[in-house]
């Protein structure tokens, strides 16, 4: 089940990502402020990536510990787009996984290409 999918932006790609905060209701924070997700990359890689909701009225989310590793890896940039999942893989213990989506033209038409690791 996709949870959601974002063209990354500049502060996306260099800080941190945030995310509709309509996704919340995918995530278990245990009454603290953060949450520590379990998720598999496209090459099947487990990854910890911190979720952080931000206190206050505004609850947005934001991925900050891990992200910008993946970020790294995967040679994300502004205009890029990543999909995240529900995906139980009691085998890997993951809870989510990740897809780097890149924006190509294919016989004249844009679509979605996949982003493998960079390194």
């Amino acid at each position: 089940m996709q949870i959601f999918s974002k063209v990354l932006r500049d502060t996306d790609v260099h800080v941190r990502f945030s995310f509709p905060t309509h996704c919340l209701e995918h995530l278990d924070f245990a009454g603290n402020n953060y949450v520590d997700l379990y998720v598999k990359d496209s090459c099947g890689e487990l990854r910890v990536i911190r979720c952080l909701k931000r206190n206050g009225v505004y609850d947005k989310p934001v991925l900050s510990m891990g992200w910008l590793k993946f970020v790294a890896d995967y040679g994300l940039r502004v205009g890029d787009k990543v999909v995240l999942h529900r995906e139980d893989d009691h085998n890997l213990g993951s809870q989510f996984m990740i897809e780097a989506k890149r924006r190509i033209m294919l016989l004249g038409e844009e679509a979605w290409g996949d982003v493998t690791r960079a390194n």
